[in-house]
């Protein structure tokens, strides 16, 4: 171009605002190439994948991809690479899962999802309960024991806790000193006469004379120990006297529910293995 001539320039379009001119410049080069190359994109991916809405349907895509048929695959390749533990887990006993590290450390890992699907709505997703509601599986307070094969047991078969309800079989009188047993006993202050009243009245056939629950007499009642300051339902005087005079389970508005449903008609042995370990684990299981 000589240098004495003017460049070319782009055409008005003859619209002008606030003193600004729109002019006819093409786009430039990589904005056109990139236009070309999206529309060209797209027209593969609709031939390759499912992507235009139908009717009822959609169309196929020559690839025969769909989300599930990736899910589904997927799984199948999870379940492959797991096969051979699990068949390691079918064999083995619990202390022989539990003293090996590998395998426990796989049946822990695996069962994080099946606790979180099965079992965290009642107890958490680190076991730490609801108070009044669902037992704590983080600490070492074990309603019906807490080593393996129990735990096990308790997953396949289901609880159902059971109290009588004391009121209208006892006086107010009675119930109020053996309100005043439960607070003593968790202190570590009930006297001699509180475990004879408390034992006169029966509460021993499921707590154990010594008030340290089922487990811990290995009477399988499923009876809370009274003696650890721990509660199921609450320890403040008021929450102890409901327990005492409406009972667990019983035909009653007011009685405490617990019932926790089985699990082995839902999920297989093996898994209730794995699941075993966790909550094991979760509470330093005996």
């Amino acid at each position: 171009m000589d240098k004495h001539s003017k460049p070319q320039q782009a055409q008005d379009t003859g619209h002008e605002w606030d003193g600004i001119r729109e002019l006819t410049n093409p786009p430039p080069r990589w904005w056109m190439l990139a236009l070309h190359a999206s529309w060209i994109w797209c027209v593969i991916y609709f031939i390759l994948y499912p992507s235009i809405p139908l009717i009822h349907d959609s169309t196929k895509g020559i690839l025969g991809w769909t989300m599930i048929k990736e899910y589904k695959e997927a799984v199948a390749e999870n379940n492959a690479i797991k096969a051979p533990y699990l068949k390691k887990i079918s064999a083995m006993s619990g202390q022989q899962i539990l003293s090996d590290p590998g395998m426990r450390n796989f049946a822990d890992s695996s069962a994080k999802a099946i606790f979180g699907d099965n079992c965290a709505a009642c107890h958490g997703a680190g076991g730490q309960g609801a108070p009044g509601l669902f037992p704590v599986l983080a600490d070492d307070d074990w309603l019906y024991g807490g080593d393996f094969d129990t735990i096990v047991e308790t997953i396949t078969n289901g609880r159902q806790g059971f109290m009588p309800a004391h009121e209208g079989m006892l006086d107010e009188a009675t119930i109020d000193k053996l309100a005043d047993f439960v607070i003593a006993a968790s202190q570590g202050k009930a006297t001699p006469a509180q475990f004879t009243l408390f034992n006169d009245n029966g509460c021993g056939g499921c707590h154990g004379d010594n008030a340290k629950g089922g487990a811990l007499n290995n009477l399988g009642t499923g009876a809370a120990n009274l003696t650890d300051g721990i509660w199921r339902f609450g320890g403040k005087r008021e929450d102890i006297l409901r327990t005492i005079k409406y009972g667990v389970n019983q035909d009653n508005p007011k009685t405490r529910v617990a019932i926790m449903p089985a699990f082995g008609g839902k999920l297989s042995p093996e898994t209730i293995k794995m699941l075993a370990v966790k909550v094991h684990e979760f509470g330093g299981g005996q």
